[in-house]
């Protein structure tokens, strides 16, 4: 039987590059994303499934959560891939925007790990979350993005502690820029965009790219991954001189 993975963010670039991938070898592939999100995929395959989802919406996640473990009781990876950013200074940028990025980026990941957390242990399989440069550290004009990550590497890394007991695994993967969307930010008057389309973006990677580096970090049993060249030295710098990080940070991304 073909092991099963479950990719929110499913019609955008890393999703689709998850998607390509495990194919490969053969996975059955659940993608979610918003409604009519993934209408224009070419994937005509039955072994990729799409779902449509606003992961705002609590009760809607409840419910595909509960048909996917219905047709899957096992699952074998899930990946929380779904997020927007934000872009802009904190002056600039509303209560209610900030909100809506931590509704998206961090509780849209915490309702389908929660709707799907008997599957992965039934299926003693694996949370992977992708979070970023930001959810370890600061970035310029991003504030409500790097609040999100940041919460999302802390609700990941203490659910680690907590799913080990039933044989499930929690990996964080944290890409720099991926250029998943490159030139088309779209970003709205409250600077919400879509993800890997920022035009400060330095070093970039593509989609394809991102994806490997994760998925073999994960196939080797790494728990915390760091994406690119960017966020492997952004990781040692920040641990190591969180005031040295910050300075170089400032002199890249300060106007």
């Amino acid at each position: 039987m073909s092991r099963v993975a479950v990719i929110t963010g499913g019609a955008g670039g890393l999703g689709q590059a998850f998607a390509n991938q495990l194919l490969k070898d053969d996975w059955q592939i659940v993608l979610v994303d918003l409604p009519g999100a993934l209408d224009a995929l070419q994937l005509d395959t039955v072994q990729v499934e799409r779902i449509a989802c606003d992961l705002t919406d609590e009760a809607a996640v409840a419910e595909i959560c509960w048909e996917i473990s219905a047709r899957y009781p096992a699952l074998d990876l899930v990946i929380h891939n779904a997020g927007v950013t934000q872009i802009g200074l904190f002056e600039d940028t509303t209560l209610a925007s900030q909100r809506l990025v931590m509704e998206i980026n961090y509780f849209g990941s915490v309702r389908m790990a929660a709707g799907l957390l008997g599957a992965v242990r039934a299926g003693r399989g694996t949370h992977l979350a992708i979070s970023s440069v930001a959810g370890f550290a600061p970035l310029y004009k991003r504030t409500a993005y790097a609040a999100s990550k940041h919460a999302l590497n802390g609700f990941f890394s203490s659910l680690a502690s907590e799913e080990a007991l039933h044989g499930v695994n929690v990996v964080i993967a944290a890409p720099s820029f991926v250029a998943t969307n490159p030139g088309r930010l779209d970003a709205g008057a409250d600077g919400i965009g879509r993800p890997g389309a920022a035009t400060d973006g330095f070093d970039e990677m593509s989609p394809e790219q991102a994806a490997q580096i994760i998925l073999d970090g994960w196939r080797r049993g790494k728990r915390f991954i760091p994406v690119g060249r960017v966020a492997s030295l952004g990781w040692r710098i920040n641990r190591l001189s969180p005031r040295l990080y910050r300075w170089l940070m400032m002199r890249r991304f300060r106007p």
